[in-house]
């Protein structure tokens, strides 16, 4: 196997015997760390430091990842226009914000027999928030509501 010390100089090929004699003087542990190389690659290093190590810097890879947020407006198809722009304002504002925004038009009682109502306030909502948004998921039927998702435009 080809062993590598502890200040990460390459030793050379040594026979598995010999890497753990090495790694018993050193006071230290054996770990393989490319088992499909021809030959494999062994280290000696402090095991449980290097456990350490990998967690803090998974640890430090989720602080730095940025979580997505999912904004909902709510609608109805006899919303007035007027309504509809306040909450279209909010959703403008939460997209340059970078957040996901959800745009649900429910149904009640016998609204649900005329779809094409929600499908077109759906459409002119995409169309007023083209400019800062796209259309993540296209307006679809679910149960007694109609909803699309948009995502923060590039």
């Amino acid at each position: 196997m080809r062993l590598i010390d502890q200040d990460g100089k390459n030793i050379g090929v040594v026979s598995l015997h010999d890497a753990l004699i090495r790694a018993e003087q050193a006071e230290l542990d054996l770990v393989e760390v490319a088992p499909n190389a021809d030959p494999p690659v062994a280290r000696i290093m402090n095991f449980g430091k290097f456990l350490y190590e990998k967690e803090r810097k998974e640890r430090e890879a989720r602080k730095a990842q940025t979580k997505i947020e999912i904004k909902e407006i709510r609608l109805r198809p006899k919303t007035t226009d007027h309504h509809k722009s306040f909450k279209v304002r909010d959703a403008r504002r939460w997209l340059l914000d970078g957040m996901k925004v959800r745009v649900t038009i429910r149904f009640r009682g016998r609204e649900i027999t005329y779809p094409e109502i929600a499908l077109e306030d759906l459409r002119e909502i995409a169309e007023e928030l083209a400019d800062v948004s796209i259309v993540e998921q296209a307006p679809r039927l679910e149960g007694r509501s109609m909803f699309m998702m948009l995502a923060p435009g590039k």
